[in-house]
C-alpha cells in the first residue's frame, strides 16, 4: 500500500488529517533519512497496520536497512520505556524511581544512525506513547545536539498526524 492509498482510505470526516498527512510527506523540515526513520518508528508506534504498511513500503525508497532497523529499534525500545518510565513518573510510590530499571537498552548507545536521528525519532514515538519523563529526556539531549525546535517540533507534529491518521482509519470501522 502506498502512501496516496492510505490517504484515499482515510474518511471525510477526516478531511484534516488527509491534508495534513500530505503535507508532512511533501515538506522538507527534516532531511531525508531522518524523515523516513521517524515516520517509521511512529508508524509502528500507532499499531495499525495499513498505516504501518504504507509508510514501510514507501521508507524503503529513503532508508538503508540500518536505519530502518534503527526506525524499528526506536519503536521496540520506546515501547519498554515509555511504560516504565511513565510508571515511576505517575505512581505515588517515589521509592521505584530511585531503583536500577534492569532494562536492557544498549541500542540507544549506537543506534545505528546519528544519535540525534535517534534521538528524535524515539521522542516522537514516546509522544505517542504519552511518556512525558521520556518525552523530557529525548528532548533535552536533543537541544544539547543542537537540534532545532522547528526540528523538535516537526518531528513531534509528524507523530501527532500519523496516530491521528490510525485513530481514523479505526473511528471509520465503528
Amino acid at each position: 500500500m502506498s502512501i496516496e492509498q492510505l490517504k484515499d482510505q482515510i474518511p471525510d470526516f477526516a478531511k484534516d488529517v488527509r491534508l495534513n498527512l500530505s503535507a508532512i510527506v511533501n515538506e522538507d523540515v527534516l532531511e531525508t533519512q531522518n524523515k523516513w526513520g521517524l515516520l517509521l518508528a511512529c508508524a509502528i508506534a500507532t499499531r495499525n497496520n495499513e498505516v504501518l504498511a504504507a509508510i514501510a513500503e514507501e521508507a524503503k525508497a529513503h532508508l538503508s536497512p540500518e536505519a530502518a532497523d534503527a526506525a524499528r529499534t526506536a519503536a521496540a525500545l520506546m515501547a519498554m520505556n515509555n511504560i516504565y518510565y511513565r510508571f515511576t513518573h505517575l505512581v505515588g510510590n517515589k521509592d521505584y524511581s530511585t531503583r536500577p530499571a534492569k532494562l536492557r537498552m544498549a541500542a540507544i548507545g549506537k543506534p545505528g544512525v546519528p544519535k540525534d536521528q535517534f534521538e528524535l525519532w524515539c521522542l516522537a514515538v514516546s509522544a505517542i506513547n504519552g511518556c512525558g519523563m521520556c518525552m523530557e529526556s529525548h528532548e533535552k539531549v536533543l537541544q544539547e545536539h543542537g537540534v532545532s525546535a522547528d526540528v523538535i517540533q516537526a518531528g513531534v507534529r509528524y507523530a501527532a498526524i500519523l496516530q491521528s491518521a490510525a485513530i481514523a482509519l479505526e473511528a471509520a470501522k465503528s
